[in-house]
């Protein structure tokens, strides 16, 4: 008998994802640094980061920033599991899946305030920092990118469900194991 599937991640989340990711790889790999396609989709990034920032806290249960923050116990217990190749089939993010995002978004952040920085704030016209900041830290968030896509190939085989599919389609498949969400 299969098993049932639920519906966990809703449209705002699903968007932010596809909207960050579609952003990131035009302005890293398509768009000229400091063209206008570049500063704009920048912008756009950064509107939906304060709009998942305020989701986390009004949204539903997964995407909630308490429904998933990576306490260290949780991380501990996560790490446990895949140390012992005892996959945990957990309806959301891992504790480790977690701390990833989250650093991610943190560094979407720093990206989005140094790009703003080096095209609005006139006391630090010509100087060398920002965009020093703004590179090295796209290029932090590309290795992320990496990981995360890495984890979240791993993790489907792991746990035996296509976790980039529950992204699209919103649903995950409901194991009599679960843990809770």
């Amino acid at each position: 008998m299969p098993a049932a599937s639920l519906r966990l991640w809703d449209p705002v989340v699903r968007l932010f994802h596809l909207s960050i990711a579609g952003v990131f790889v035009a302005n890293y790999f398509f768009n000229e640094a400091g063209d206008d396609w570049h500063t704009w989709l920048g912008y756009y990034a950064m509107a939906w980061l304060l709009a998942r920032t305020v989701w986390g806290f009004i949204g539903p249960r997964s995407a909630r920033w308490a429904d998933f923050w990576p306490t260290p116990s949780r991380l501990k217990a996560h790490l446990r599991s895949l140390l012992e190749r005892r996959p945990a089939h957990r309806l959301g993010h891992s504790p480790l899946g977690a701390l990833v995002m989250l650093l991610m978004l943190l560094a979407l952040l720093i990206i989005g305030l140094s790009g703003w920085a080096m095209e609005e704030v006139d006391v630090l016209w010509g100087a060398d920092w920002p965009l020093w900041v703004h590179e090295t830290t796209a290029n932090v968030l590309l290795g992320l990118v990496g990981v995360h896509v890495c984890a979240a190939l791993y993790e489907s085989v792991q746990v035996r469900d296509n976790l980039p599919l529950s992204m699209l389609t919103g649903r995950r498949r409901r194991l009599p194991d679960d843990a809770a969400p």
